[in-house]
């Protein structure tokens, strides 16, 4: 083995006595890619050595090969420490998972938080708010000084006569519409030559459209 290559295999052997657990040889490369600096292959090879030397454990799963640290070198571990630890093990993950769900709080304040209007954004806002109403109270100021007020009664007086031209508007429309009708019964030309030699103006020509009583 090179330098390089003699320095990846040590430092694959202290993290797997470190981990202390089983991993491929994909899960290495993947896991010390930046610290060990080897390729797949390199990883591949320094693994298998490090296998036959017996400084590892290696087992064969159909076509895939895990390794693991040799465990002769660990203690044996009686089986009250084996309750502390499964006991540790629910502690640290009951605690995990509090600090999970307090992150996702958190998180859920901090989007909350982006969302919202920053303290300047708030007084521009209430500033432009202000100028508004400001704007609001004079218009109401000039409208109550006014000395031309409509009174409910001509209002509804003008109402009236809207309604009344309205209504007339209709009626005579209707009876041109009738009479260029009939007229058109035995007139040989179209409608629109009709109008135009009879010099007739319709509301369509001034875009008018007659109002809702």
């Amino acid at each position: 083995m090179s330098k390089k290559d003699s320095a990846g295999a040590a430092q694959i052997l202290a993290y797997l006595n470190e981990k202390n657990r089983p991993f491929s040889a994909q899960d290495v490369f993947t896991n010390l890619q930046k610290q060990c600096g080897l390729g797949k292959t390199a990883v591949v090879k320094a693994m298998e050595q490090l296998a036959q030397e017996g400084k590892i454990q290696e087992k064969v799963y159909g076509k895939q090969k895990i390794y693991f640290a040799d465990q002769s070198q660990f203690a044996d571990v009686s089986d009250t420490e084996l309750k502390k630890m499964d006991a540790r093990i629910v502690e640290i993950s009951t605690e995990v998972q509090t600090i999970s769900q307090s992150c996702r709080q958190l998180d859920t304040e901090l989007k909350e938080l982006n969302s919202s209007l920053t303290t300047a954004e708030m007084k521009a806002q209430i500033q432009e708010l202000q100028a508004e109403c400001s704007g609001y109270r004079e218009r109401l100021d000039e409208i109550k000084s006014a000395k031309n007020h409509v009174t409910p009664e001509e209002r509804q007086k003008v109402y009236k006569e809207r309604e009344t031209y309205v209504k007339e508007w209709r009626k005579r429309k209707r009876l041109v519409t009738d009479m260029v009708g009939a007229i058109l019964e035995g007139y040989p030309k179209s409608k629109k030559q009709f109008l135009e030699e009879a010099g007739i103006e319709t509301d369509e020509d001034h875009k008018v459209t007659m109002p809702n009583i």
